[in-house]
Formats: C-alpha cells, sequence, structure tokens
C-alpha cells in the first residue's frame, strides 16, 4: 500500500472531524481499476463536526476483497456516529453467514450494534446517527444498507439510480404510530418524530426509541458494464442537491477526489449549513 493511500485509510479510520476539512483517496488491490476519494467539510454550526465515514478496501480470506464505504450522520453528540464508523462494518463482517446469505447478516449486525448502543448510554450518549454502508464483494456486487437520511446514489449510463431509502417521519406515521408516538407537522418545520427528530429511523435516540426502528432497507446491485459510479452522502449534500444533479455534475470527472470534493463545494455555494461527508467509487 502506497504511503497516501495508507495515511489516508489511517485518517478515515481514526475518525475524521477535527479540523473544517478533510479528503482522501485510495484504490482497490485486486481491483485496480476501482478507485475511490472521499471529503467532509464542517458546517456552520457551533458544535463538533458529527458526520463520519469509513472508505477502504480489506483483503479477506479465500482471496475475496471488500470494498467498505459508509456515511454515518450523528444528532446531539458525535460519539455514535464515531462508534458506527470503528464497530459497524467489524459486526457485520463477522456474522457467520455473511458469506452465504449477506443480507441476513446485515441486518442481524445492524440489530445487534443499536443494541449495544442503547446498552452503553452511559459512555455513548443519548443521541443516535444515520447510516448508509455500501459493501463491495470482488468488485462485482453491491450491498447497500441504510436508516435515516443517508444516501446512496448509483449511476449507471448516465442515469441516476437511488439505492437506499430517505426514512422521513411523514412517510412512516403508521409504523410510528402504532408503537405510541407521534409525528409533529409545524408549519415552517420538516415533520418530526414525537416532535424531535427528522428521521424515522436510527442508530441510538434511547429516549424515542420506542417510537423508532433500526431495520435497515436493504438493496443489491450487479456492477457491470454499464456502471459508472457510486456517491454516498450525507444530507448536508442532498438537501440542497437532487440524485440526477449529482451525477451529472461529476460525470465527466474521471479523479474520485475531485469528485467528491467538487460535490461538497457545489453543495456549500448553495448554502448547505450542514456537516458534508460525500464519498464517490468509481468502476471505470
Amino acid at each position: 500500500m502506497a504511503g497516501r493511500e495508507l495515511f489516508n485509510k489511517m485518517k478515515v479510520k481514526a475518525g475524521i472531524g477535527s479540523s473544517s476539512t478533510e479528503s482522501g483517496k485510495g484504490k482497490g488491490k485486486m481491483s485496480k481499476h476501482i478507485t475511490y476519494g472521499f471529503n467532509l467539510v464542517k458546517g456552520k454550526s457551533n458544535h463538533a463536526m458529527e458526520d463520519y465515514l469509513v472508505s477502504e478496501f480489506k483483503q479477506v480470506a479465500d482471496n475475496n476483497e471488500l470494498g467498505l464505504f459508509a456515511v454515518f450522520d450523528g444528532h446531539l453528540g458525535h460519539k455514535i456516529a464515531n462508534y458506527l464508523q470503528s464497530n459497524l462494518f467489524d459486526n457485520i463482517l463477522k456474522q457467520h453467514d455473511f458469506w452465504s446469505d449477506p443480507e441476513s447478516a446485515i441486518r442481524k449486525a445492524y440489530q445487534s450494534t443499536d443494541d449495544h448502543i442503547l446498552a452503553n448510554t452511559d459512555s455513548l450518549g443519548k443521541g443516535g446517527s444515520t447510516a448508509v454502508t455500501a459493501i463491495l464483494i470482488n468488485g462485482q456486487m453491491l450491498m447497500v444498507a441504510n436508516v435515516g437520511d443517508s444516501r446512496a446514489v448509483i449511476c449507471s449510463n448516465g442515469v441516476a439510480k437511488q439505492l437506499s431509502v430517505d426514512h422521513e417521519p411523514s412517510k412512516e406515521r403508521k409504523d410510528i404510530e402504532s408503537r405510541g408516538g407521534f409525528v409533529s407537522n409545524i408549519p415552517g418545520d420538516v415533520p418530526r418524530v414525537d416532535g424531535q427528530l427528522a428521521v424515522a429511523r436510527a442508530f441510538g435516540d434511547k429516549s424515542l426509541k420506542r417510537h423508532l426502528s433500526s431495520e435497515p432497507d436493504i438493496y443489491t446491485e450487479i456492477v457491470d458494464d454499464k456502471t459508472e459510479f457510486l456517491i454516498l452522502a450525507s444530507d448536508g449534500l442532498w438537501k440542497v442537491m437532487s440524485n440526477e444533479e449529482a451525477v451529472d455534475a461529476i460525470r465527466n470527472m474521471k479523479d474520485a477526489q475531485s469528485a467528491a470534493v467538487y460535490l461538497t463545494e457545489q453543495a456549500l455555494s448553495r448554502k448547505s449549513k450542514d456537516d458534508i461527508a460525500c464519498i464517490v467509487v468509481r468502476f471505470k
């Protein structure tokens, strides 16, 4: 591994958030034509950076290679997003049925990870986090899972396709109400679970957990000759840019890091005030 790539990997795994902007890039060993780039930008809020990410390739048993990419957008503190960055993929990969039934493994790992977070609020706090994770298996298949409103969008043959679900309270009102909660509709504000949280699914949030879900939506995408690139980003990007706008903005940019930087810069130019985490994975 080249020195710069190792440094970038160490930065991401250590937990970015100490400065206003962090950026990096890398590529696969087995799938050398697949590259990734990332960029994080601190928002204008007074609290510390609450967006974290993972962006790396990992060689595993039996000559397999996994691309591990994720964005975690914390709220009411950064500790849970930081915990997810360090632990969620490990929890997925140690499931005994990961290779035989990856969807089941992902669901179980999301649940067990949330259970641990809820049992350790003394150290992790009472906040929460969204998550969007993408596992690229041997450069051939993508497994995307998410809770909350961090989003995955893939470009195939120039067409944008969303691979995640924005878990908005207004869309899951019946489920929230069936658990005893309610969705507020205050003029000038977004719908919120119990008048507090603007997403219907999240890790953590112990005080709201009876009315929230941490069940991920999961989508499988086969990578083929038409697959161009994948974007993972927090809502600091998606609040001000549509899927199609994001895809069109970087389609002709071959350097994944430059593409990630450009998307965050475009979001800032459109007056996004939130933290922004963005990963671009190029397949050709």
